[in-house]
């Protein structure tokens, strides 16, 4: 087979060049005189691109202070905050988060009426949104110098408006406790918590502690809500009739067992059953409302201690709920009891003698003052007849003749002796020498000691009967007054007695404490057993705000050893 044509060819390819001699450079240096694509060079920046990217990274190393419409609305604020309008035509505004930008000339100038009248406690009828944008105003700081105006100005806005617009107990109860915070406020928070049912959880638990810690006179039935197993929200008896009383003592009731316990076992319900340690809790600031966050922050750290789940405690005062139930529905003859409720048996004396004290308390402010001798008036009934004694008592013996004949011709019909006046006409006035002097003495003697009997006897006589009864009166008043304290006295055992007498004395409370810890008792019981003698024998309470009642002070002379201060 013939392969001609087919044999492979050689191509010698010969490059000249005049160079010779010339050194290999390194491998690594080839990629180094790659020349640049000339691509790169047609498509040359403007010198404002790249003037635009350098003002870019100048941006990031120094930035401007970011403008936000929060922070724009408080510049705005702080700018109008003593900006007043004269009297102006109420204009209807509404607006999701109302700003000063959002509003017309008309609302404008209605708005800085309104607002003057609000801080001079006048609260005409407005719009809501009007409402919002002036408490955005006061949670950033403008209108009020003190934290705590600002406080105040929050709470009477809402108090002002809230039976009007029920959404402003959604808002304002958080966003007064928030500002509460950021100003470290200690102010309660019980009205916050009853008002705003959703905010319950943290601040009713913030309020339970600083009251049982700090002041338990402040408790509040809305708050001990929270502490009790007990709905009582279901029982017929408090949607009824009862849930004034309740939501009156119940909270009086808990503090009154604090201070019991403090005053028996040296510590308080708190310290009897301490709860676990604080949580801390983030409460982001002023949701929903138009508020810079440079000012205050975003949010703030919250430290609160769970008392209401610790299980003794919290088992106590729901027995405390019932038991005042109970008691409240036999002193309001409420029919049915609760069952199985134990507490200790002189807790449940103290609180049946605290409320039957109470409730008799009301019924005789119902009823009015009651019945007590006044010593002022028993002694002005004792001069006045002293005074008619001794006008019905003179002489009749003969040393005062009566007067002449014509003496009573020239007296007038009552019997005094009419004096001609000096310039009247027909009269000539007579002056006696010294010669006749007593010659005319004695008639005139006469006739006036018989004008001082006339008299006596005309303006006295309608006394001459309420003399008698008064003196009688004056006598079996005493008599009885002796005879009721003295009955009193022989009903109070020795230590109440001395506690009396203590108060009497002036000795004060310390003087009670001691002798009621050296008798294993409380003054708080020693007081009961005195206010229930006195409300069964004197018809008053005798101790009143650990003072004695100052209308029974003037009585106090018929009790032995113990003198009017």
């Amino acid at each position: 087979m013939s392969r001609d044509g087919k044999e492979p060819h050689f191509t010698e390819l010969v490059w000249e060049s005049t160079e010779q001699n010339l050194p290999i450079p390194p491998r690594a240096s080839a990629d180094l005189k790659v020349p640049k694509p000339p691509a790169a060079a047609a498509r040359k920046k403007a010198p404002e691109e790249a003037t635009v990217q350098l003002q870019l990274w100048d941006m990031e190393e120094t930035q401007e202070p970011v403008t936000t419409t929060e922070s724009q609305f408080v510049v705005r604020a702080r700018e109008l905050a003593d900006h007043k309008e004269t009297a102006s035509l109420f204009v209807p505004f509404k607006s999701y988060w109302p700003t000063y930008g959002h509003m017309t000339g008309a609302q404008s100038r209605w708005y800085f009426f309104w607002r003057d009248e609000v801080r001079q406690g006048r609260y005409p009828k407005t719009d809501l949104s009007y409402i919002f944008l002036h408490v955005y105003e006061l949670i950033n700081g403008v209108g009020w110098d003190e934290p705590q105006d600002g406080y105040r100005q929050l709470n009477l806005l809402w108090e002002a408006y809230r039976d009007q617009y029920k959404r402003l107990d959604q808002y304002l109860g958080g966003w007064i406790a928030d500002f509460s915070f950021v100003h470290h406020l200690d102010v309660p928070l019980s009205g916050i918590v009853a008002r705003s049912r959703g905010l319950a959880g943290d601040l009713a638990e913030l309020e339970l502690m600083r009251c049982l810690t700090a002041a338990p006179e402040q408790l509040t039935f809305e708050v001990l809500t929270v502490m009790s197993d007990y709905d009582i929200s279901k029982s017929k008896f408090y949607t009824g009739e009862g849930k004034t009383a309740a939501e009156r003592y119940i909270p009086q009731v808990v503090a009154l067992i604090d201070a019991y316990v403090a005053r028996k076992h040296g510590s308080n319900l708190i310290g009897m059953f301490p709860p676990g340690p604080a949580v801390v809790r983030e409460r982001y600031l002023f949701r929903s409302a138009v508020y810079d966050i440079s000012l205050y922050g975003y949010s703030v750290l919250v430290p609160v201690v769970r008392i209401s789940k610790s299980p003794p405690l919290r088992s106590l005062i729901t027995r405390l709920f019932r038991l005042t139930e109970n008691k409240l529905r036999e002193l309001m003859g409420y029919r049915g009891r609760l069952k199985d409720i134990k507490v200790d048996a002189d807790m449940e004396d103290l609180i049946t003698r605290f409320l039957q004290r109470e409730f008799r308390k009301a019924e005789q402010l119902e009823k009015g003052p009651a019945v007590v001798i006044d010593a002022k008036k028993l002694e002005q009934l004792q001069n006045d007849s002293d005074i008619v004694r001794t006008l019905l008592t003179v002489e009749e013996t003969g040393e005062i003749e009566g007067p002449p004949a014509g003496a009573e011709a020239d007296g007038d019909s009552t019997g005094r002796t009419h004096i001609p006046a000096a310039d009247e006409p027909g009269t000539q006035v007579q002056h006696a020498d010294p010669a006749g002097a007593e010659d005319d003495a004695a008639p005139s003697a006469e006739a006036g000691h018989e004008a001082v009997k006339l008299s006596a006897g005309s303006e006295a006589a309608s006394f001459v009967e309420a003399s008698g009864v008064v003196a009688e009166a004056q006598q079996d008043s005493g008599n009885s007054a002796a005879a009721l304290w003295d009955s009193f006295a022989a009903a109070l055992t020795p230590l109440e007695w001395e506690a009396v007498h203590a108060l009497a004395e002036g000795r004060g409370m310390a003087a009670v404490q001691h002798l009621a810890s050296a008798g294993g008792t409380m003054a708080e019981l020693l007081f009961d057993g005195i206010n229930e003698t006195a409300m069964n024998l004197l018809g008053d309470l005798l101790i009143d705000e650990e003072e004695l009642n100052e209308e029974f002070m003037p009585m106090l002379q018929y009790l032995g050893g113990v003198n009017d201060r």
